[in-house]
């Protein structure tokens, strides 16, 4: 029958639902041999803390009685086939790299040990696996675990959080009370959308830019989702707001194959040429970022529209020019 973590399952659901099970009938529905069943069994009572006693007067197996042991007892999990559990294997090794300092990563950690478990995998078996899937992030921008868990259980509770927050750009340190509204992973840092109570409006704050954050008690304000992805989606990467522009980017058949196969927007449109050239039209809010990711494709791309941008990627890059002189 399947994998071993199936037979696991149906050893635990004959046992709850019939009450006790002889040997010889979890032979037939399994259909393995008498050495495959003798070692499941000893692996769910030694490895998985299954209660599971022979009755020898009886000939049957069942779950101990002692404290109602079998009532409480579960396999958590067993739903899982060995695919799916060495898939949780890798999303567990993508959200340590998402959270360097372990905060998500430490409370699932005895999720982690009992999927070592159902695959009779080792630590040296696991530690070989991580080794074999690399992950190559850049430029992360560190969220401390206190803050993050904080914000976190706000955001769950619909509480309010108080924070201490650095804005870089004006070099200013302020004090605000918000109600959380969603948390966003971009680029190898950590945002939150939260509704400001100071400025009575959805402001996006970068969760490493918080020095401090406090739990309130006050409920938080709710607001639709919809709302918030209509008011704070709207422009380009990370900048919110609702005046919307639109740019349109020409590339050079070179960068043409590579560029295709990137999504900077949800709602950008691209358009190949006769000549192998890429036409991209997308909306933005604010232009720093944009224009970023402009300047990576360095003389491959043109701006065409709006004048604005085109001025303002010419005038970047003449300034770094002008370093080099």
């Amino acid at each position: 029958m399947g994998s071993k973590t199936e037979r696991f399952y149906k050893i635990e659901l004959m046992i709850r639902h019939r009450g006790q099970v002889s040997f010889e009938e979890m032979l037939t529905e399994l259909e393995v041999s008498r050495a495959t069943l003798k070692r499941d069994l000893q692996f769910l009572r030694d490895r998985m803390g299954a209660p599971i006693v022979y009755d020898r007067a009886e000939n049957v197996y069942r779950f101990a009685d002692e404290g109602h042991m079998g009532d409480k007892h579960e396999l958590p999990g067993l739903w899982f086939d060995q695919k799916e559990l060495y898939a949780l294997l890798m999303a567990h090794h993508l959200l340590s790299d998402l959270d360097p300092e372990g905060t998500l990563s430490r409370h699932l950690g005895p999720l982690l040990d009992r999927v070592h478990q159902l695959l009779g995998s080792t630590e040296v078996d696991a530690a070989e696996l991580m080794r074999r899937v690399r992950i190559v992030g850049s430029a992360r921008r560190a969220v401390g675990s206190q803050c993050f868990e904080v914000i976190c259980a706000a955001l769950l509770q619909r509480r309010r959080v108080q924070l201490q927050y650095f804005t870089r750009s004006r070099k200013a340190r302020s004090v605000r009370e918000v109600s959380p509204q969603r948390l966003i992973h971009y680029r190898n840092t950590w945002y939150l959308d939260a509704w400001c109570h100071e400025s009575d409006a959805l402001r996006r704050f970068a969760l490493d830019a918080v020095e401090a954050a406090q739990p309130l008690e006050r409920k938080a304000r709710n607001l639709s989702l919809k709302r918030v992805e209509e008011e704070m989606d709207g422009g380009y990467g990370i900048f919110a707001g609702n005046k919307v522009s639109w740019a349109q980017l020409h590339f050079a058949a070179e960068a043409a194959p590579w560029v295709s196969q990137e999504a900077w927007h949800p709602q950008q449109e691209t358009e190949v040429e006769d000549t192998g050239a890429l036409l991209m039209k997308l909306p933005y809010v604010e232009p720093t970022e944009l224009i970023m990711d402009i300047l990576r494709w360095g003389p491959d791309v043109e701006v065409l529209r709006p004048a604005a941008l085109k001025q303002a990627v010419a005038t970047r890059l003449a300034q770094a020019c002008a370093r080099y002189k």
